[in-house]
């Protein structure tokens, strides 16, 4: 009779993947350190990125190693961008933080050309992007919850709110974001996801083999210890409404 996976190899899985989001939310942590100040105070991009850390249990101490990596102190890496294109025409931009950008440029183009995709020259697709502040509140298609993001969003100086597939997204302008998101807080309102990204200004639908593909190298980029952030300008499936 067959056993299905012990509670030691569900652990053992657990723990790798936990590993994996530490990794991601260390360089995130650093990469908001190399681009401000080492004070979550005084650097809105690296508060959030220990709150993040916060929320997914991360030890003060492993979070003030990455502060410290991250202002230069511990020996740091660097933050490179690539551009390119994946199956069906789909635009991609990549961010890493990486201390071999020729281990990290050679895992990005592989991960791509294996998919069907290629990696561009840079600023090849970065203006088909714009670079905002982005909130998302769950809020179920209700209309009251809907009106009251929207209400004080605008309030607080916001540029526009989304409201599609059971989600209110706030848009801001980057400089804007932390008024914003404190606005909100105080508000009562919280967050599924917040950040200052790369949004695309529009999106393409992809099904089938293409989609198949797409999924696959997103995965495939996602896995990499170097990437932090993928930005696409793919309409999926599931955002379509299908």
């Amino acid at each position: 009779m067959g056993r299905g996976p012990s509670i030691e190899g569900r652990k053992n899985a657990e723990d790798a993947k936990r590993a994996k989001v530490f990794t991601k939310l260390i360089r995130e942590i650093t990469v908001a350190t190399r681009a401000g100040v080492a004070d979550p105070a005084s650097n809105p991009r690296l508060r959030a990125a220990v709150d993040k850390a916060l929320a997914a249990n991360m030890t003060k101490d492993t979070i003030e190693r990455a502060i410290k990596r991250g202002s230069g102190a511990d020996g740091a890496g660097e933050e490179m961008r690539y551009e390119g294109y994946g199956p069906g025409g789909i635009a991609l931009i990549v961010d890493c933080f990486t201390d071999n950008p020729v281990r990290t440029v050679a895992d990005v183009r592989h991960a791509l050309t294996k998919h069907g995709g290629n990696l561009g020259t840079s600023g090849s697709v970065a203006f088909q992007f714009t670079r905002c502040g982005e909130l998302v509140f769950a809020t179920g298609g209700d209309a009251a919850k809907e009106e009251k993001v929207l209400e004080a969003a605008l309030e607080a100086g916001a540029d526009d709110v989304v409201n599609e597939h059971g989600e209110s997204t706030v848009l801001c302008a980057p400089e804007h974001f932390e008024t914003v998101q404190q606005a909100l807080a105080a508000a009562g309102l919280e967050s599924e996801h917040a950040g200052v990204g790369m949004r695309p200004n529009n999106r393409t639908a992809v099904s089938g083999e293409a989609l198949e593909a797409l999924t696959a190298m997103l995965d495939k980029l996602d896995g990499l210890d170097d990437v932090s952030e993928v930005y696409h300008n793919a309409l999926l499936p599931a955002e379509a409404g299908e």
